[in-house]
């Protein structure tokens, strides 16, 4: 065996390489979106990462795992609540909110709740994984946009913010989920001026 050849050798006890995870948490929820938790296979995973099998278990000792931290990681990129819009009205701020990256990436989070609802009655960690990835961020986000509105006196101090933050939401996974229709800019600032700023201002 040549110097070179001991050189490239494996080593035991290397430490492992996670460059490649988030390429392989990203595919992961790519085919959640697509085939459901129970459809979802590790050999698909790895093949839409362009990962080895191993690769991926050498990571994740199961799917329940890999599919707990590929939900986690979509908090990561959710809205920054420090640069949340400002506009000095609460129908200002709520349509500002409404942009495609914003909208593109709401409907991705749909089909990956979609896609692990059966998993989640099993499994209360990922139930909670699921709500503070995918629905914690955005109504985060919407109840300082509301308490702004209170401390305007824009609405009531007693409004209930956390009923409001729930609205929009309800409204876009039953649009996704139920009826199957598409969920755009028309849909969601016509939810805004005909559903939640007259229960906002009813108050």
């Amino acid at each position: 065996m040549t110097q070179a050849d001991l050189a490239s050798k494996p080593r035991l006890g290397r430490k492992r390489d996670n460059t490649r995870d988030a390429e392989i948490l990203d595919a992961t929820l790519e085919v959640l979106a697509e085939t459901g938790y129970d459809g979802m296979t590790i050999d698909m995973v790895a093949a839409r990462a362009k990962a080895g099998k191993a690769t991926v278990y050498r990571r994740w000792a199961s799917k329940p795992e890999l599919v707990l931290d590929a939900v986690a990681c979509m908090k990561a990129k959710d809205l920054d609540l420090e640069s949340l819009p400002d506009t000095g009205t609460l129908r200002g701020d709520l349509v500002a909110m409404v942009r495609s990256p914003t909208i593109q990436e709401s409907h991705r989070k749909l089909q990956v709740m979609a896609g692990i609802v059966s998993m989640i009655a099993r499994d209360p960690e990922l139930a909670v994984a699921a709500q503070e990835a995918l629905v914690e961020p955005r109504a985060a986000a919407n109840r300082i946009i509301f308490r702004r509105a209170i401390d305007r006196g824009e609405i009531a101090a007693d409004t209930d913010v956390d009923t409001l933050c729930q609205i929009g939401p309800a409204m876009v996974a039953y649009r996704t989920l139920m009826l199957r229709k598409p969920v755009d800019r028309d849909f969601l600032i016509d939810t805004i001026d005909r559903v939640i700023l007259p229960l906002a201002f009813a108050g």
